[in-house]
């Protein structure tokens, strides 16, 4: 089975931490002590891939960002992993001067210029630590891996690629080209650490064929360099080129705007919705409580936890794209697995008379007590899983906040009937106009999702009483006015997009998680469960596989090929 894009970055960074040599298989040799000197943008992508302790078994003893104040660590090597922009060169070259390290390993994420290089090789002669400059990579990592199947551009200053950056009215042809160049220059970076070429799909005449263009000239210019190509040769890794042609197919996102807007019912879109969740860590805060502070007494301050959702973690990886109610419903299956497990052990204690001694009397048991011996030793084990219930009953438990006071299941439900062209069981009107049901953007984004879909628009005399209902629950009439001048100028008013019988429908999935026992209370929050259907996105990709596998132009052999 070929490896992941996670595996891939994750072997890439560890042989980089590894002054790019790779990695001892022998785990038992004791790893070089090092200091890892990184950005914003290192640090977002080593995040998500390493945990301090791996970083630590690798030899990492501090991790420090690279415009931060650092005392000097004269005899450790220091190995740097940060973009290639003036700020940071002019640092690396500060450091030079200030002998902070004993040796440097220069690893850029992105390819560096020849002038930014002849600066850094200027200030290691002026501060005479040549010698200190061991080794200079580019290592085209510039992207996020956040799942086996899934990465993102970027993380710091994402609004300069995002879609209103692209959109805006003001945009000047060199901002443009600044977007492009900074998408093309991540994809890039994909694919050398994919190790493939890939096969180049794209709609014509918007930003999507932009990118396309400029992707394939970058990887036809590499490919012609064969000596110093990425593609071949020895500076692929063993094995980590492949023939099998990947194809990737670029959309513009003017082709589907209303699943971005789409209230969501999977457990991992939910936490993206509703709570700080940023490169697989959710945020929250906790700790105020519902008693009230004394007279004249300061308020209680509210912690921040952060909880880590990562490919360890099985629930997370089990249930993410679950519907909500059959998450709830698993914590609770979870939490009294665990229970049982806990009172089983409780018990075998108690009949050996060692309800309360210390782990060490114990494990000094006769062969007698072999099955209380296994129990303690599953110990750790359930702790652990105690942890991770305790994280999503947290985490669980807002997101159902969040859902009970914004009315979100109302909210889904209504717009998958919009989505699908179902009947509606209640006015739009009311919705908006309810004082109770959402803030002013859920309501925003429902009427957002009516407009797009709807086959006709509506007229004038309808769309001023609705513009005056949201005006009324304080929403911004901005997106209403930018996606009727889309709507009028794409002409999807006449051709609205099909986005199939979706639909939802009640199931009585909460008859277990009801009971008095359970950590959720779901009165009041509807029953459903969405049922498979495919985005826009999907269907396109299926539509281009489907051609591909019966006929290829001689046009996508290399490269590009526009649909």
């Amino acid at each position: 089975m070929a490896a992941s894009v996670r595996e891939k970055q994750t072997v890439a960074l560890k042989r980089m931490l590894n002054f790019n040599a790779p990695p001892l298989k022998n785990t038992a040799a004791e790893p070089v002590w090092k200091v890892l000197i990184y950005d914003r943008f290192g640090q977002d992508i080593i995040s998500p891939l390493l945990s301090v302790k791996e970083l630590r078994d690798m030899g990492i003893t501090l991790h420090l960002l690279l415009h931060s104040d650092r005392d000097p660590i004269p005899d450790v090597p220091a190995v740097y992993f940060v973009m290639p922009t003036e700020e940071n060169i002019d640092r690396i070259c500060q450091d030079l001067r200030n002998q902070l390290y004993e040796s440097y390993y220069l690893n850029f994420i992105s390819a560096i210029s020849r002038s930014k290089l002849e600066d850094v090789a200027s200030a290691a002669l002026a501060a005479n630590a040549v010698t200190q400059v061991i080794k200079v990579y580019d290592q085209y990592l510039n992207f996020i891996t956040l799942e086996d199947d899934m990465f993102i551009l970027c993380h710091q200053n994402k609004e300069l690629i995002s879609y209103h950056a692209i959109n805006r009215g003001d945009i000047q042809d060199t901002d443009m080209e600044a977007i492009m160049d900074t998408i093309v220059d991540s994809l890039f970076c994909f694919f050398v650490t994919l190790g493939a070429v890939p096969i180049i799909r794209c709609p014509r005449g918007n930003a999507a064929e932009m990118v396309a263009v400029k992707l394939d000239k970058k990887l036809r210019e590499n490919l012609r360099d064969a000596r110093n190509s990425l593609f071949t040769g020895d500076n692929m890794a063993a094995g980590q080129f492949s023939f099998q042609r990947p194809l990737f197919v670029l959309a513009d996102r003017n082709v589907d705007m209303a699943t971005p807007l789409h209230h969501t019912w999977t457990y991992q879109a939910l936490i993206h919705d509703v709570l700080d969740f940023h490169l697989n860590r959710v945020q929250m805060e906790e700790g105020a409580g519902a008693d009230p502070s004394p007279a004249g007494a300061r308020p209680k301050k509210k912690s921040r936890k952060t909880y880590d959702l990562t490919a360890a973690d099985k629930f997370w990886q089990k249930h993410k794209g679950s519907p909500f109610p059959e998450v709830a419903e698993s914590v609770q299956e979870e939490l009294d697995t665990y229970r049982a497990q806990e009172d089983e052990v409780k018990r075998l204690k108690s009949i050996m008379g060692l309800e309360g001694e210390d782990e060490g009397a114990i494990s000094m048991l006769s062969d007698n007590t072999a099955k209380l011996t296994s129990a303690v030793s599953s110990l750790p084990e359930l702790l652990e899983k105690k942890r991770l219930i305790d994280l999503h009953t947290n985490v669980a438990t807002a997101v159902l906040d969040h859902i009970k006071s914004r009315k979100l299941d109302v909210y889904f439900e209504y717009e998958e009937k919009l989505m699908s062209k179902s009947t509606l069981d209640k006015s739009l009107l009311d919705i908006i106009s309810d004082p109770d049901a959402g803030t002013p953007e859920d309501k925003m984004r429902l009427f957002l999702i009516y407009y797009i879909t709807a086959h006709q628009a509506p007229s004038e005399s309808d769309l001023e009483q609705y513009k005056t209902a949201l005006m009324d629950a304080g929403c911004d009439l901005s997106p209403l006015n930018y996606i009727k001048q889309w709507k009028a100028f794409t002409k999807m008013a006449a051709t609205p997009a099909n986005y199939g019988n979706s639909g939802v429908k009640p199931m009585g999935l909460f008859s277990r998680v009801m009971n008095t026992g359970s950590q959720f209370v779901m009165e009041g929050v509807k029953n459903l469960v969405l049922k498979q259907h495919q985005v826009i996105c999907s269907c396109v990709r299926t539509l281009y596989l489907t051609c591909f596998t019966t006929t290829t132009p001689r046009s996508a052999r290399l490269g590009l090929a526009g649909g």
